[in-house]
């Protein structure tokens, strides 16, 4: 991927990006790890070149198979709660990889990223994207997420970017004493949920409404 396509040109530019953040940050978004992330990832290289001119936009795009790029406010807000008072975590899950934009964002802040999707041709076309653009602590994996990954864990964070009626009790059995989940919890009326580990107890804080798809079970191929 050469450096214009990665940079982008007017709707795409270095310039738009900013201006997204700047929408971010009026927001509400405070972590400025987080933001400077979002003002580096190329957004518009992870989505339909027919949609790139929106990719700046603060809302979800369709990204094909009825799954959607999640809209750059609800990233940022995901990552920062995951990242709590952290300034980088050690090994993290992501369930639902999607067309891989969000595990683009939490790469430089993790040391080992594992994300899972469930949908074949939108896992294949993710890994190799993110493969292109080099983020090499980004390890995929064709699965639907609702056992997670117990070989590669524990987790000092889990991030879940579909919402389940309930938790899957195998995702908190894998997170670290002191990790964090971030997950959409709910059928018609989703709430976005931080659950945090103290030992054997889990402490749940509902952040804010919220609108994904739903945590489906099986493979799609």
């Amino acid at each position: 991927m050469d450096t214009q396509q990665l940079s982008g040109i007017g709707m795409t530019s270095q310039r738009t990006r900013n201006r997204l953040v700047q929408r971010l940050r009026e927001a509400g978004i405070s972590n400025e790890q987080v933001l400077s992330v979002m003002a580096s990832t190329p957004r518009h290289v992870f989505i339909d070149e027919a949609l790139a001119h929106r990719a700046y936009e603060d809302t979800a795009l369709p990204i094909g198979y009825g799954q959607t790029i999640s809209q750059p406010y609800t990233v940022a807000r995901m990552t920062e709660e995951l990242l709590g008072n952290q300034r980088r975590l050690g090994r993290v899950l992501e369930v639902g990889t999607g067309c891989g934009y969000q595990s683009a964002v939490l790469s430089p802040l993790v040391e080992q990223l594992f994300s899972v999707e469930r949908i074949e041709p939108l896992f294949s076309r993710a890994r190799n994207r993110l493969y292109d653009l080099k983020y090499r602590n980004v390890h995929c994996s064709l699965s639907d997420g609702s056992w997670g990954l117990p070989d590669k864990g524990p987790f000092d964070g889990i991030l879940v970017a579909a919402a389940p009626e309930q938790v899957p009790y195998a995702l908190l059995e894998q997170l670290v004493d002191g990790g964090r989940m971030v997950i959409p919890l709910g059928g018609e009326q989703q709430k976005l949920t931080l659950i945090s580990r103290d030992g054997d107890e889990f402490v749940t804080r509902i952040l804010e409404d919220a609108l994904f798809v739903p945590f489906l079970s099986g493979v799609q191929r």
